[in-house]
């Protein structure tokens, strides 16, 4: 697994301490992106929080998430929250070092008690002395929020620099990238009331035998005003892996007014993704599980097939262009400022993604923008699968042979790549075991990109009849 070192600097730690007044929450930034480009010290918010308490325990929330890993353990994980000021509200976003849950704060606008909110992402200081006084907040006293250093205060900062150092695995990136594109497919499912949103999250189970092995799947269906456990998919349940990965949740109980549910219809009896949102007041804390509590999202595979398309790639750069940081992104109005069909802006958007520059908020089924401190080639140049199929398709590997199918020398071995519908399936061992659940193998992978560059060709040169790739010239790796 790669690993890239990657350093936060902050001019002081963040803290909350006592003012006439009330509370003064600050957090403190690192090097972001912003509307007039990099800033060392952004800021993106300075006013009061609407529910003080509330807002503390659902940052703390997604710290824990940030530190947390739920599959083995036994080894620690340690990454700065996330920010993004959209103009009129702030998102706080962490992954698991084990890249199975993804959290998501939404502080809005109810929230923020009609402050200004600035524009930009970058990552906060979340230290063990903030969580400990944060923790200890009690009662409703007025919170004042700042994030980033405030224009009082730029003058004094040629102090000490608090530094971490960060190895930044690329599967974090890949994980944001398909924890998007996973969530676009979901629907709600279910809604609870404050009083079942308790009762159900207090019944779940906090810890796994075994300290950490991966527990099964459950399934809940919705049965009146609440939530019923179920051994199976019936129709209607809505997947729930693991949940002890929602443990996060405990921290705001007390401050929750609804529970809504996200996912996917049933696909048989195999384990899927869903999404689960605590409303608080004037925010939105969502956990977002990965199909198994030993699986990432990394490896999913949902945005393969935006990755290996170089109209894609040229959309997503003409889309990034039309981004403003926007808390809502609608694709139709970007087809209609691009000129492009809506489905290749959704393609774009998906790309862009995988750079860390789109999210997607299930409660509004809007994406939003957002820049993450990555190389916009990073999960390209990374993703095993994406790496496999193209050493395939150079060595000549892939032979289109009569419409929708395909022969892929792998090795020693010959797989047959079918399509249908649409979607391609393999005779090979990943296909297999997963029929397309978590994205194309690498010859289905490599098929679609020989199509594509046949297809190409032939509307270059409407003369030309040949439809096959060039025949294998080696032992593909």
């Amino acid at each position: 697994m790669t690993r890239t070192a990657h350093t936060f600097a902050y001019a002081r730690p963040s803290s909350l301490t006592s003012v006439a007044a009330g509370r003064v929450l600050d957090l403190e930034t690192a090097g972001g992106l912003t509307p007039a480009g990099a800033d060392a010290r952004p800021q993106f918010f300075s006013g009061f929080l609407s529910a003080p308490q509330a807002a503390a325990r659902a940052l703390l929330a997604v710290a824990d998430v940030a530190s947390a890993r739920y599959h083995q353990r036994t080894l620690r994980a340690s990454l700065d929250p996330v920010v993004t000021g959209n103009g009129d509200r702030l998102r706080f976003e962490s992954f698991s070092g084990c890249c199975g849950v993804y959290a998501r704060l939404d502080v809005l606008p109810d929230g923020l008690r009609g402050a200004d909110t600035g524009h930009g992402t970058t990552n906060v200081d979340v230290n063990n002395p903030l969580r400990e006084a944060l923790s200890r907040l009690a009662g409703d006293d007025p919170l004042h929020l700042r994030v980033g250093p405030d224009e009082m205060a730029v003058t004094t900062l040629d102090g000490p620099v608090v530094e971490k150092k960060v190895p930044l695995p690329d599967r974090w990136l890949r994980g944001f990238a398909e924890a998007q594109a996973v969530t676009t497919g979901f629907d709600l499912r279910a809604e609870l009331t404050a009083a079942e949103t308790t009762r159900f999250l207090r019944s779940l189970p906090r810890t796994t035998a075994g300290g950490g092995a991966a527990s099964a799947a459950l399934w809940v269906v919705p049965a009146g005003r609440t939530l019923r456990p179920t051994t199976r998919p019936v129709p209607g349940a809505v997947c729930l892996p693991g949940p002890e990965r929602l443990t996060a949740f405990q921290r705001v109980l007390r401050h929750a007014t609804a529970l809504r549910v996200y996912g996917p219809a049933a696909d048989g009896a195999h384990p899927t993704a869903s999404a689960w949102e605590v409303g608080l007041p004037g925010m939105r804390l969502t956990l977002t599980l990965s199909p198994r509590a030993d699986r990432g999202f990394s490896g999913e595979g949902g945005v393969l097939e935006a990755l290996a398309t170089d109209a894609a790639a040229e959309d997503a750069e003409l889309i990034s262009v039309l981004l403003a940081w926007e808390p809502r992104i609608d694709p139709a109005d970007l087809a209609e400022q691009s000129g492009l069909p809506v489905a290749r802006v959704r393609a774009a958007l998906t790309r862009l993604g995988t750079a860390g520059r789109v999210g997607y908020d299930i409660a509004e089924a809007a994406y939003f923008h957002r820049e993450l401190p990555y190389d916009a080639r990073r999960a390209e140049r990374h993703n095993p699968r994406l790496i496999a199929a193209r050493a395939l398709l150079e060595a000549g590997a892939v032979t289109l042979e009569r419409a929708g199918t395909a022969v892929v020398a792998s090795g020693e071995r010959r797989y047959q790549v079918r399509e249908s519908g649409g979607a391609l399936s393999c005779t090979c061992q990943w296909w297999a075991d997963h029929r397309g659940r978590r994205g194309p193998c690498k010859h289905a992978l490599a098929t679609r990109m020989a199509l594509r560059a046949a297809a190409s060709t032939t509307t270059s040169n409407p003369t030309s009849t040949n439809s096959t790739a060039p025949a294998p010239s080696g032992a593909a790796r």
